[in-house]
């Protein structure tokens, strides 16, 4: 006798949808979606915020990053309302309705989450409903070079556990409670250290965007074994910038190869010493530094906080965005 089960034939199951919590969308689509948002960059502005090796243009702008700043201003438009709901039933009919929205933008180093954070912040500021916008990233909480190489994490810089978790999430946590002034450590490539002695100052914005490597990670558990709350968690919405490992180790040893040109040839720079070796010596060292810290980073800390994202930007080979997902609510 042939159960009910069985006589489903086996390629109904295949064809199935996967049940996704995303939304997924081709560039068409998505670029159909920004409405008549009118686009607030020039092409001189928006060379000015793209990063070192990125291809930005307005194009990109237009049909990616302008949906995605209308979608957020509906997105902050609604939190004050259910905010202020929420302020309602508790009986705070005077209570503040405006702290900060923060967002968070994660990716892998070289992928172009430092761009996409620079171009929202532009964008997000021309709205009129939230002009005051701050971009910070973490690598102001990244510990210094003498604690990392006494803890012996000079070769995992970059890594979790590089960071000082405690202080970063209570800079957001501070932000995100509303304290009129916050300040966060400045770390500068240049000297591939915390800057001793400067702080970054920011009061009361009406979204703070946070960009990082790792701001998705869960919160480990405290030494008690009780789970703690973590920087995601004061997200209001993320962004997850997402492409094949091998094209980023491309874009990152091409990138690698300008910053020589330029940037490394500052006295003052910490990788001054490629510049004097032939430019094989110089990539040899960044393929070792991708292969044995950038890479694996990747694989095991930035790419599975991918699936805690609002929304992942994907990207194909020559960096531009091939397809999206958007979290469903």
């Amino acid at each position: 006798m042939i159960s009910p089960v069985s006589s489903t034939p086996r390629s109904a199951h295949r064809n199935k949808p996967e049940a996704t919590p995303y939304v997924d969308l081709t560039r068409s689509e998505w670029s159909a979606l920004r409405d008549k948002t009118p686009l607030p960059l020039t092409a001189e502005e928006v060379e000015r915020l793209r990063g070192l090796g990125d291809v930005i243009d307005l194009d990109e702008v237009r049909d990616i990053y302008l949906p995605l700043s209308r979608l957020l201003n509906l997105y902050v438009g609604a939190t004050d309302g259910l905010r202020g709901a929420l302020n309602t039933f508790l009986g705070e009919t005077g209570a503040q309705t405006g702290t900060p929205f923060v967002i968070g933008v994660a990716g892998s180093v070289a992928g172009g989450k430092s761009t996409v954070a620079r171009l929202l912040t532009a964008l997000l500021s021309r709205w009129p409903e939230h002009p005051r916008v701050e971009r910070v990233t973490t690598d102001g909480f990244l510990l210094p070079t003498r604690e990392l190489r006494a803890r012996g994490l000079m070769s995992r810089k970059g890594f979790p556990e590089s960071y000082d978790r405690r202080a970063l999430t209570k800079f957001v946590a501070d932000i995100k409670a509303g304290k009129d002034e916050v300040t966060a450590p400045v770390y500068s490539h240049l000297i591939y250290d915390i800057v001793p002695d400067e702080k970054l100052v920011v009061r009361r914005p009406d979204i703070l965007i946070v960009e990082g490597l790792n701001v998705l990670q869960p919160a480990l558990p405290g030494k008690d074994g009780r789970t703690r709350v973590g920087l995601a968690d004061y997200f209001d919405f993320s962004v997850y910038i997402d492409a094949n490992p091998d094209d980023v180790e491309r874009w990152y040893l091409n990138r690698f190869k300008k910053l020589r040109q330029t940037a490394f040839q500052d006295p003052n720079s910490y990788f001054r010493k490629y510049t004097q070796v032939s430019e094989e010596e110089a990539l040899e060292y960044a393929r070792t530094q991708w292969r044995t810290i950038n890479k694996p980073n990747l694989i095991e800390n930035i790419a599975p906080t991918r699936g805690r994202a609002t929304l992942v930007i994907r990207k194909g080979p020559d960096h531009k965005v091939r397809r999206l997902s958007l979290r469903k609510l």
